[in-house]
């Protein structure tokens, strides 16, 4: 079991191999302001952030609210880029700003929660995995909110592309170990890093996994994590 001394040292080196690979990718991005042709890897992990959310156990900055990876699955073909469109929502068309939560569970639980700060419950919210075309014009103001939102996320990303499997088995490594690392589900107050802001949007969510673990992901929460993906961290980014 890692203690939580140890964690806490696992947390602040995260961070700053997430400085690392922000100096080597240029910065954070906006999908507000990325397309298909920003230059992405072809695989890779992506993490949010979220404005107004900062670190305050690990040093100082902002902390990642969100973190996910694409295609673990041997018949899945889908891009990094494909993952982030989805998430960002739809910008042409007749739904132009609007967007497909059935498609984005992190779409879906933003969507939730926002419901559940204004007190509303949507029927049809999370429903099923395809609707008909009038609930999804029920659903579009929220889904516009939810574009909104996501746009507007600072977040960084990792080229995992590599391997005889094209990297799918360190991406999941990568996913699995850094939701585990940075999630607070289950910990008592005194052993929460790097708590969620009292203003923090997944606060409002009906969803326990979000609400404790003060990210936007459900799976792995309350998993451990092996100190040694850092190195495979730090290894990816240096390989550029």
């Amino acid at each position: 079991m890692v203690r939580p001394l140890a964690r806490l040292h696992d947390v602040v080196r995260f961070y700053d191999l997430l400085g690392d690979l922000s100096r080597s990718v240029g910065g954070s991005r906006r999908l507000a302001n990325c397309n298909g042709r920003s230059g992405w890897p072809t695989k890779g992990v992506y993490f949010f952030f979220e404005d107004g959310e900062v670190r305050t156990s690990s040093g100082t900055g902002p902390r990642v609210v969100r973190v996910g990876t694409h295609g673990l699955t041997a018949n899945a073909n889908t891009s990094l880029w494909q993952r982030l469109n989805a998430h960002q929502g739809f910008v042409a068309g007749g739904s132009a700003g609007g967007g497909n939560h059935r498609s984005s569970v992190f779409r879906l639980h933003v969507g939730a929660a926002m419901l559940a700060h204004d007190g509303q419950i949507h029927p049809t919210w999370g429903k099923g995995s395809s609707a008909p075309r009038a609930v999804r014009l029920a659903e579009h103001p929220v889904e516009l909110r939810v574009s909104a939102h996501i746009r507007a996320m600072p977040f960084l990303w990792l080229d995992v592309s590599g391997g005889i499997d094209d990297g799918r088995a360190a991406r999941a490594r990568i996913e699995a170990n850094t939701i585990a690392l940075l999630s607070n589900r289950g910990l008592a107050a005194e052993e929460a890093i790097d708590p969620p802001t009292a203003d923090w949007l997944g606060s409002h969510s009906r969803n326990a996994d979000v609400r404790e673990s003060g990210l936007w992901n459900v799976r792995h929460v309350g998993d451990r994590y092996s100190p040694s993906f850092l190195d495979e961290f730090q290894g990816l980014i240096e390989r550029g």
